[in-house]
């Protein structure tokens, strides 16, 4: 087969798109992780002021990433983002463990939305490379998460800065859209 014909066959291939809503509470490290898998520069990065939209290929996949800050006043204007939502990542500072309790209420919140309902959440149990770090399995349990039922989720330990568990995690969520993604 030639260069062209190759070419042209790639081209042709339609290409899944897949809508994946990036939230948690401010400074669990959302930005950081969708700039690690832009694989994009880690210095400098300032706390989301709205939004932050990134799209990366993977396995067939065009995953267009919304990335929605955590601050307070904020979160009120995440509902304005859940539409046609295929994947939710929900980021944990797994360092923070004064708001686990606020990050916990947050996201049985997101879980109740009528628009995500059914959509698979993958939870980042992110900063695991600090020594202050709860486990992602110590979260999981504060979290309830085992009562999860009505979708699939996952909770996956990484590390923004060093890249540690992030890929996993986004094979996780390639496996679970598989052939939801809609067509470009």
């Amino acid at each position: 087969m030639g260069l062209l014909s190759m070419l042209r066959k790639f081209k042709s291939a339609p290409q899944k798109e897949v809508r994946m809503l990036v939230l948690g509470l401010d400074n669990a490290g959302k930005t950081t992780i969708l700039k690690k898998l832009a694989d994009e520069d880690l210095k400098n990065i300032t706390p989301t002021q709205g939004f932050n939209i990134k799209s990366v290929q993977s396995s067939g996949f065009k995953l267009n990433m919304w990335d929605i800050g955590g601050q307070r006043q904020i979160r009120k204007y995440w509902h304005h983002y859940f539409d046609d939502t295929d994947v939710l990542i929900y980021v944990i500072d797994s360092a923070d463990q004064k708001r686990f309790e606020e990050t916990g209420d947050e996201l049985a919140e997101l879980l109740e939305e009528a628009k995500l309902q059914g959509v698979p959440v993958l939870i980042f149990a992110n900063k695991q490379d600090l020594a202050t770090a709860a486990k992602a399995s110590d979260i999981a349990t504060g979290l309830n998460l085992h009562t999860i039922r009505d979708r699939a989720w996952q909770i996956q330990p990484c590390s923004a800065l060093n890249g540690e568990g992030v890929k996993d995690g986004l094979d996780w969520v390639l496996k679970h859209i598989g052939k939801k993604g809609k067509k470009k």
